[in-house]
């Protein structure tokens, strides 16, 4: 119980499972009484407006009968209330009510009733605009600096400002670069729009600016903008935030300058009208809701906080002045004047509890009993003091409640492929061409030391691979229990999957004495699917499009060992060739020299290489593991195939575009880019390789080219990539601190084409073969003399180098069709003796 709670003047909760948001809450004399009394006007997402004039006989008694002034169901979701002087031809107050499709104003009045019931209001609707687009919020302001009326703005949910003068449609923009809509203010004093950009910065438009830019039929430019005419829209200024915003408000009391307040998701800001930051805070709570009003010191502004611990913070600037308790958690508040009570503070919360209150304490009444005074005994003070001061250190030693080794035992996670194919495959609904798809059974054992509560297990793979069950829940599990459940994996599509490895992740709780509802906690475990699933013995090619080497520091081992359900059992043990089909028909070929302690493999799709080329790496070292030997080592001396690759980034992004226009291209892109991802693999493992990069190193890499492991990625894989690796570029792969200085844009834009992207990875391998280094940290090391591969120059090495490069540079990397290493593989000839 909290001395510092609002003290409940009025209130009531608002129809049955409705739901309500920051905009559907308004304070204002909607009715044009003119007494100086505000009306409390509320609409929900299930349509229904409702206006209150709450007086209680007494404080704290709930909501009257005739408190509601008037309730009507207008269908359509109310996003926002305003109320402003809407109406042409008059400065009298009228409602406007923002729906998803359709913006309406209405008249609010009241007309004297014959009998007690008292007065009776309606609404009367002067106007209505239908959108063309799905509304999102709105505002309203003097805009333009026009006297005795207000405009309204209204922000879609793609961006667009559409400008209404009353009863008529002036213009609309789109605001540049817009994602997802953000809080959108009117400031008057510098008669600009303010909102909050989806790249977490705040940005400000010019109202003559919007007024005189092109006009926004459609997002795309069109043919008179690239010639020239009409104006562009530039933003007036911006500030990077770092965080998404919940609302904006803009204020101008007599004693203090105009403010634009944001409030953040941990910080609320006040900036100047030219967006420098007057003050920010940080908060200790997550915020919900806030509204910044007038302070009695001069100089200061007072900003009500509500956030999600049920609390309403009042700050004076930046100094918290007070604190007091809700009994919901308001998505809005607002301060009026009600029933001759100034400084009521109107709160509503998602679920329609609406309460009017104020602030203050009641007295005490209880009154603490004296206690006996007695001497302290320091020597018993100073022991005890030591025996806390050991329990603090052991707990911090263990670095949680209990100690490490327990927190490893509470649950083991294992997860086991079965050696055989399932005798009936469950793949009934899917066809390969003309292969019958295999599926196999995967187990998963769950073992927990302790009592278990809330427990789920989730399994992924990656498609096309699919799975028959991927999700398992148990309420609760006692100690010392074994659970085990199982599923299925085959393929499903005649693409391949980018990787044959699937992930097993446990959510679950701890219960402990101080928390019964437990502590949440995660386990995962790893499992490798068999390169059967997806692949069948098959005839060696002798010609092939795309080939690579791979060096080893060991003798060749035969192909018969390290795969053994892929070769005739007639056949010797030492097979150095081997064919493999995989399901859809594409085929790879492996070849082992007997003297060269090389590997080759060979493909007619660049992208297939990478399945059996990773396999072939972690079967010669899971080989060589069993026979003792750890100083095994893989290398790649041969060309980067990076024309190979761009070529299907070129692909990939021509089937965006086709995607964009064409809804059953959707396929196309899919294949597209799982493609995409196993070439991006094989690029990866092969960098690796060339430049014995350690697995911290590697993973910089694959964080880089792989964001989020996105598996159908329909927009943004060439965006991101490039912005990624443009950062390592600019910090630990940086030549000097000019180009450490140089900012990046904060902004993801489609590109028009790939030429970036491929110039900055081509540069950086360049720099990966001139001795950078991948580390988190731009305090790098100073780069060491390193031999390049074959077939490597230098480059103009794009807009981030600090110096221009002499005109006879030519290509770092050759770019050729066929991968053919130049030092030949002895006693491998092309496949002699195959066909036999």
């Amino acid at each position: 119980m909290s001395l510092f709670k609002a003290r409940d003047w009025w209130s009531t909760v608002l129809g049955e499972k409705e739901e309500f948001d920051q905009g559907c809450l308004c304070l204002a004399d909607v009715d044009n009484t003119g007494n100086g009394q505000d009306k409390v006007i509320v609409g929900s997402f299930m349509g229904y407006l409702r206006i209150f004039n709450p007086h209680p006989v007494k404080t704290g008694d709930g909501a009257q009968a005739e408190d509601l002034l008037l309730e009507v169901h207008l269908r359509d979701p109310i996003l926002q209330v305003e109320v402003g002087k809407f109406v042409s031809g008059t400065e009298m107050l009228h409602l406007a009510v923002l729906h998803s499709r359709k913006l309406c104003v209405y008249s609010v009045s009241g007309s004297l009733g014959n009998v007690e019931h008292g007065t009776q209001y309606q609404i009367k609707l002067m106007y209505e605009h239908n959108l063309q687009r799905t509304a999102c919020n709105m505002t309203y302001g003097s805009f333009g600096g026009v006297k005795g009326r207000d405009l309204i703005c209204i922000q879609s949910m793609d961006g667009m400002l559409m400008v209404f003068e009353q009863e008529s449609y002036a213009f609309g923009r789109f605001l540049p670069g817009s994602l997802l809509p953000g809080p959108l203010a009117y400031s008057y004093r510098t008669d600009s729009f303010i909102t909050v950009s989806s790249c977490r910065q705040v940005e400000s438009y010019k109202y003559q600016v919007l007024a005189f830019a092109t006009d926004a039929d459609k997002r795309q430019e069109t043919e008179q903008q690239k010639l020239g005419s009409g104006k562009r829209l530039v933003v007036d200024w911006t500030l990077n935030i770092g965080e998404q915003a919940l609302d904006i408000c803009i204020v101008s009391f007599n004693q203090s300058a105009s403010s634009v307040f944001v409030l953040g998701e941990r910080n609320f800001f006040c900036l100047k009208d030219n967006g420098q930051i007057r003050f920010m805070k940080k908060l200790d709570c997550s915020p919900s809701c806030f509204l910044p009003y007038c302070s009695v010191s001069e100089g200061t502004i007072n900003t009500l906080i509500g956030n999600h611990s049920n609390m309403l913070h009042v700050y004076q600037d930046v100094t918290l002045k007070w604190a007091t308790q809700l009994p919901h958690i308001p998505v809005a508040v607002r301060v009026g004047c009600l029933h001759d009570l100034k400084g009521v503070i109107v709160t509503l919360s998602d679920d329609g509890h609406l309460q009017c209150s104020y602030l203050g304490t009641d007295p005490s009444l209880f009154q603490a009993p004296k206690v006996e005074s007695r001497e302290l005994n320091y020597d018993e003070l100073d022991i005890e003091l030591k025996e806390l001061q050991k329990i603090i250190k052991d707990v911090n030693k263990s670095q949680g409640v209990w100690p490490m080794t327990e927190r490893e035992d509470d649950l083991k996670v294992s997860a086991m492929v079965s050696p055989n194919f399932d005798s009936v495959s469950q793949s009934t609904d899917v066809e390969v061409g003309a292969d019958l798809v295999p599926s196999v059974t995967v187990k998963v054992t769950l073992q927990n030391r302790v009592t278990l509560q809330k427990i789920r297990l989730s399994v992924y793979v990656q498609p096309p691979l699919v799975l028959t069950c991927d999700q398992f829940t148990f309420e609760f599990m006692a100690p010392e229990m074994t659970r085990t459940v199982g599923f299925s994996v085959y393929l499903k599509g005649s693409c391949l999957p980018p990787e044959l490895e699937g992930n097993t992740v446990v959510s679950y709780s701890r219960p402990t004495d101080r928390n019964p509802e437990g502590i949440p906690r995660v386990s995962q475990c790893k499992f490798r699917l068999p390169l059967k699933l997806i692949c069948l013995p098959g005839q060696p090619s002798k010609t092939a499009s795309h080939k690579l080497t791979i060096d080893t520091n060991k003798s060749p081992v035969s192909l018969l060992s390290l795969f053994p359900g892929f070769a005739n059992q007639s056949e010797d043990d030492q097979v150095n060739v081997m064919g493999f089909r995989f399901l859809g028909g594409s085929r790879v070929t492996l070849l082992a020299s007997k003297t060269s302690q090389r590997y080759r493999i060979q493909s007619e799709q660049f992208e297939d290489l990478w399945l059996i080329t990773n396999e072939l790496i972690m079967r010669l070292q899971e080989y060589f593991e069993k026979q003792g030997i750890k100083d095994f080592a893989c290398s790649f001396s041969g060309s980067m195939p990076l024309q190979e690759y761009f070529e299907l980034i070129d692909h990939h992004f021509e089937v965006i575009a086709l995607a964009d226009a064409v809804e059953e291209n959707q396929d196309n892109l899919f294949q597209s880019f799982t493609r995409l991802k196993s070439a991006t693999h094989l690029v990866i493992l092969l960098i690796g390789l060339w430049q014995k990069l350690s697995a911290d190193q590697i993973a910089i890499l694959e964080a880089a080219f792989l964001p989020l492991q996105q598996d159908t990625q329909e927009l943004g894989w060439e965006e991101t990539v490039d912005a990624a690796i443009s950062h390592l570029l600019k910090t630990c792969l940086s030549k000097s601190s000019k180009e450490q200085a140089l900012n990046l844009s904060s902004q993801l834009s489609i590109p028009k084409d790939t030429s970036r992207l491929k110039k900055h990875i081509t540069l950086l391998c360049d720099r990966l073969a001139k001795g950078g280094r991948l580390c988190l940290s731009t305090d790098a090391a100073a780069p060491q003399t390193m031999v390049m591969p074959g077939g490597c120059a230098t480059i103009p090495e794009s807009d981030l180098e600090e110096r221009s490069v002499e005109q006879d540079s030519t290509e770092l990397f050759t770019s050729h069709k066929h991968l053919i290493v130049e030092t030949p593989m002895p006693e491998v000839s092309p496949l002699q003796g195959v066909s036999e």
